[in-house]
């Protein structure tokens, strides 16, 4: 029985992972390590100001969206 709980809980905190990846949810953490790696020392975007960027940036290159 413990064998199959940690199977589950393994499995749930996959699907956990790719829904939030194929959400966005995970994007701006993403952005903060790449941020902290990559430039260490410089300001970092607050999460409101992350999502403006993005959706800028999203409108100005629309050809990566679906719709």
């Amino acid at each position: 029985m413990g064998r199959v709980l940690v199977d589950a809980r393994r499995i749930t905190a996959k699907a956990r992972w790719y829904w939030s990846s194929l959400m966005g949810d995970n994007h701006y953490a993403r952005y903060l390590e790449h941020h902290g790696r990559t430039h260490p020392g410089e300001p970092v975007l607050t999460e409101r100001e992350y999502w403006k960027a993005r959706h800028r940036a999203a409108d100005r290159n629309p050809q990566g969206r679906c719709c």
